[in-house]
């Protein structure tokens, strides 16, 4: 594994520190499934870890009400604590574990309470300014990825021991 050194304008993932930091976005978010614009947001915050591409905690109240449906489903991560999970509804359409957020995050990260990234691989477009996101490789990660960062990426096949 070679880090891609990134031009002017681009962030390295490699340059992300470990533990993740967070960061405040102003960015103008928006996510679409089955043809609706489902969020639509310029307030959000993106976690950026080592290797990985940033994840985005969108505010839940920004979601168009009702397509967001917590779940039974449970992960651990070792920063910011239990993680719970949400189908993504519209209409009869049903995406299992479409995002997760955090009850009582980590006091570090206690900013994303209140907040759901959302795997863009499960929905139709999901786009950071006018910039189209790209999904992490695999199905675990839900990075975003867009032309201002480059890797390479954790999460596809023989990445796992980065």
């Amino acid at each position: 594994m070679k880090p891609i050194k990134p031009k002017p304008g681009q962030e390295s993932v490699w340059d992300y520190p470990r533990p993740p930091a967070i960061e405040s976005v102003s960015k103008h978010i928006r996510i679409t499934l089955e043809g609706q614009i489902i969020l639509d947001t310029n307030q959000s915050y993106r976690i950026l870890e080592t290797s990985h591409p940033p994840t985005y905690y969108l505010p839940f109240h920004d979601f168009k009400e009702g397509v967001l449906v917590r779940n039974t489903h449970r992960s651990f991560c070792e920063f910011k604590g239990e993680a719970h999970y949400y189908d993504a509804v519209l209409g009869d359409r049903v995406i299992q574990n479409a995002g997760w957020g955090y009850d009582t995050p980590h006091p570090t990260y206690q900013s994303l309470k209140g907040h759901v990234c959302i795997y863009a691989q499960k929905m139709d477009d999901c786009r950071v300014g006018d910039k189209k996101v790209k999904p992490q490789p695999g199905g675990f990660y839900g990075g975003w990825i867009t032309s201002e960062i480059v890797g390479p990426f954790k999460g596809g096949a023989g990445t796992f021991g980065w």
